[in-house]
């Protein structure tokens, strides 16, 4: 059986200069292909095959010239890269081969398709001959003297192929290694053994109404039959966000994903059932406003915080009554300011940079922008200027009670009615009002109001 010569696409000098490659949230092409191809290694030597990898500081024509010395019959070579786009909704992987060579064509898909049995959430956008590259042709491609493939597993500006990347780098190395493997099978005029994936099958309730067609486990996630998003009014072909999966013959919907579109998502691990609900006892149009009526009962809250920390109302017992009051009082809505408790807290485990003497429970800063953020002599102190600060951004109506926030006067009064618009000021991070959205109905439902 031949070897195998693994290359980190860029990262070597190009000019005198370190190539990056592209560069996209926080971090770059050559780190993440260089992390990827050091788990792809000891996952071929698990499979009893020999892989060489190309030194990191080599350049592109070096690389070549790397493999080229040291390659012999019956070799074969995979370059790893990512492709990067403007839009960052363009996604997925694709391999690319020499053109007019149709064994090389076979070879390509091969490693892809293996690729997305490990890693199903990753679109494909298939084998493709080189030519149709940027450049019309890649040297990797044509320039090295044993079967080679250029494999770009996703693009590093697309969030949801950047998270893939990182968080399931086992599962890309998995996929590939054994795409490698069923490749050299191939040059040798073996039949490939690909070993074939399946996911466990689970049961779908909507709007307590069960289904006689069932659903799959993608590693801990829900998908459901694309059939029964229409039932749910959502239209699949107009969100290009929804992650989309093929499985024999079926194409799926992740099912958490569908939250975005206002449908409940829940999960029965007794009976392995996917719960969604289209019917719902909150008005949408009341769910992100940050001024109004809360929902939720004390006890309510005391068991969505206790079913996330269990020890989270040991130092602050009456943190729910104390946010239902306060709240009442301004006419904020405290199943919000409750969520965003739970966000900024960690569920009051103070995991960040706010310690829980301080009091301080919605990270709220000091007038003088000190470091370590604003303290409060009480828990109820801390509550009350947590409110003042959501009521200052939510609404031009006066405060009621002597004001405790510190930052109050340095906000533009009634400027962020809805969570949305609290992402940038609250917080520099822009998806800052999802998350908390998020948390919002997640609180809603556990306590079944959604």
């Amino acid at each position: 059986m031949g070897r195998i010569f693994i290359s980190a696409g860029h990262g070597g000098l190009e000019g005198g200069l370190l190539d990056p490659g592209a560069v996209a949230g926080n971090t770059t092409e050559a780190q993440q292909m260089i992390l990827l191809r050091d788990q792809l290694v000891p996952e071929v030597r698990r499979l009893n095959l020999e892989i060489l990898a190309v030194p990191d500081d080599l350049s592109a024509a070096d690389t070549v010239r790397w493999i080229n010395s040291r390659a012999r019959s019956g070799d074969i070579a995979l370059e790893l890269q990512t492709d990067a786009f403007t839009d960052p909704s363009v996604s997925g992987a694709t391999a690319y081969y020499i053109a007019n060579n149709s064994d090389r064509q076979g070879n390509a898909n091969t490693v892809l398709k293996s690729l997305l049995r490990r890693v199903p959430e990753l679109s494909s956008r298939g084998a493709k001959p080189d030519t149709q590259t940027g450049l019309g042709r890649l040297p990797f491609c044509r320039e090295v003297v044993i079967p080679s493939i250029l494999l770009d597993v996703g693009f590093l500006t697309s969030p949801s192929d950047r998270t893939l990347l990182i968080n399931r780098r086992k599962d890309f190395a998995l996929g590939i290694a054994e795409g490698l493997a069923a490749w050299l099978q191939e040059l040798n005029g073996l039949v490939p053994s690909i070993p074939e994936t399946t996911y466990p099958a689970i049961n779908i309730l909507i709007n307590k109404q069960s289904y006689e067609e069932q659903g799959i486990l993608i590693n801990g996630n829900s998908y459901l039959p694309v059939d029964f998003v229409d039932r749910l009014g959502v239209n699949v072909l107009a969100q290009e966000s929804l992650r989309l999966v093929q499985y024999q013959g079926v194409v799926y919907v992740k099912a958490i994903e569908l939250r975005n579109f206002n449908i409940t998502v829940g999960w029965d691990k007794d009976t392995r059932t996917l719960i969604l609900s289209s019917i719902q006892a909150i008005c949408q149009g009341q769910l992100d406003r940050i001024m109004g009526v809360g929902n939720l009962s004390e006890v309510q809250m005391i068991v969505f915080l206790k079913n996330n920390n269990a020890s989270a109302l040991q130092q602050f017992p009456e943190l729910p009554k104390l946010y239902r009051e306060e709240a009442a009082v301004e006419g904020v809505n405290a199943d919000i300011a409750f969520a965003q408790m739970c966000l900024e807290t960690s569920f009051l485990q103070f995991i960040g940079d706010v310690d829980a003497s301080q009091n301080n429970f919605a990270n709220l800063g000091s007038a003088g922008g000190g470091a370590s953020g604003a303290t409060f002599p009480s828990a109820r102190v801390g509550v009350r200027a947590h409110i003042q600060h959501l009521k200052a951004y939510g609404s031009l109506e006066p405060i009621v009670q002597e004001i405790v926030d510190p930052r109050f006067r340095f906000i533009t009064r009634g400027i962020a009615p809805l969570i949305q618009q609290l992402s940038g000021r609250m917080s520099a991070d822009l998806q800052y009002g999802d998350r908390l959205l998020a948390m919002v109905r997640r609180l809603y439902e556990s306590a079944q109001l959604l």
